[in-house]
Order: structure tokens, then C-alpha cells, then sequence
């Protein structure tokens, strides 16, 4: 009888969020925006991303850019340096440093929502899909049907794992991206401020009309 009682009380303590869920293993960097903070987990299984993020934090490489392009129910993207100061309207998405990141394609790694993945060049000018050496996005993305992935499955002459679609289906993320972007880490807190900012307006060219700032810092404890 008292196990029961102990089992009722602490289902409702968890339900009602009275403990904390456990943190993440791996490398947690804060994104402190204008608009709220998002920490997101660099997974260890990408070390190259991890270490050229980590890297370019400790240099406060991102300090002062924007996030530069942003689709509601996609993505938002940041880490051009070429967005610091940047006057209104101007066409940003070029900036950078001279090097790019080697592909890191690790199946268990997909776009649901809240990934965090690296940006790069086309296809046509970057066969490798080696990546841009500051520029990521964090997806927003949507619910799928089955009716949706089977399509995607189609054009990307792969199969979802039952797992990962069910994900798609219920939490959403942007599938058509799978094995041909780098994903290497993930939102743990924040995606709140993540949605706040895919819901701003934008021009033409997908550039918020209110620049939304960002600093990047490595989380200690």
C-alpha cells in the first residue's frame, strides 16, 4: 500500500515538473538572443563541428551576428560574420572563415525538431557537403504524415527508420534535409525562444526586419 502511495506521489511531482529532467551528456553552449536563451548539446560522435564551434565561442566569433535567415515552420539560421553591423535589407548568407568542415554523416543524427546542423554550399559547388565554417541552423520544422515521408523517401532513395518516423510524425523536424546535411547537436532548453523567432517577419529575402543578436558561450556547470 505505502509503494503505491510513494508511486502516485512521485508520477504527480514529475507530471507537475517539481524535478529537474536530467541534463544532457556532452558539450552545452548557450545561445543567449534578444529574444531569449537557447542551449543546445554538441554531440561527440561529430568531434570536427563540435570543436570548431567550441572553438570559434571561445573566440566570440558569433558574438553580435544575427540570425540572418529565418522560415517559420523550417529553420532558423545564424553564424555569418558578415551580419555584425549589418545596415537594413543588406543580402547576407556569403560570410565566413576560409575554411570549411569536412562531412560528418552520422545516421542516428537526423532533422527532427530542435537539431542543430551546419549550413554549406550547394550540391553543384560542393559535392563533399562539407560545411560552412560558422553557419548552422537550428530546425523548427513540422509534423509529417506517412503519406509526406513516404514521398520523401522516394527522392532521397532511402528508408526512415520506424523510430525516427515516428518522431517526424509526432514532434516534426525537416526530413527532406536527412544525410545530406551535418547534424551535430541538438536543443535541450529553449525551443520556445527557437519558435519565437521563426514567427518574426521577414523581407524577401528571409532576413528578419528586427535583427535578432546573438551571443555564444560554453556552458561551465
Amino acid at each position: 500500500m505505502k509503494n503505491t502511495i510513494f508511486a502516485t506521489i512521485l508520477f504527480a511531482a514529475v507530471s507537475l515538473g517539481l524535478f529537474a529532467q536530467d541534463t544532457p551528456e556532452g558539450t552545452k553552449v548557450l545561445i543567449s538572443t534578444s529574444m531569449g536563451d537557447i542551449k543546445v548539446v554538441l554531440y561527440d560522435k561529430t568531434p570536427l563541428h563540435r570543436d570548431n564551434f567550441v572553438k570559434l565561442a571561445k573566440e566570440s566569433y558569433f558574438d553580435g551576428t544575427l540570425f540572418h535567415r529565418v522560415i517559420n515552420q523550417f529553420m532558423i539560421q545564424g553564424g555569418d560574420p558578415d551580419s555584425r553591423d549589418a545596415k537594413p535589407k543588406k543580402m547576407l548568407g556569403n560570410g565566413g572563415p576560409d575554411y570549411t568542415i569536412p562531412f560528418e554523416y552520422v545516421p542516428e543524427y537526423f532533422h527532427k525538431r530542435g537539431a542543430l546542423a551546419a549550413a554549406r554550399m550547394g550540391d553543384d559547388v560542393n559535392p563533399e557537403k562539407a560545411s560552412s565554417g560558422s553557419q548552422f541552423y537550428i530546425v523548427q520544422g513540422r509534423t509529417f504524415s506517412e503519406e509526406e515521408l513516404t514521398q520523401i523517401e522516394g527522392r532521397l532513395n532511402k528508408k526512415f527508420p520506424t523510430e525516427q518516423r515516428e518522431i517526424y510524425k509526432k514532434t516534426g523536424g525537416t526530413p527532406f534535409l536527412d544525410g545530406n546535411y551535418t547534424v551535430f547537436g541538438e536543443v535541450y532548453e529553449g525551443m520556445d525562444v527557437v519558435d519565437k523567432i521563426a514567427q518574426v517577419t521577414c523581407d524577401s529575402n528571409s532576413r528578419p526586419l528586427e535583427n535578432i543578436s546573438m551571443t555564444v558561450t560554453l556552458i561551465t556547470k
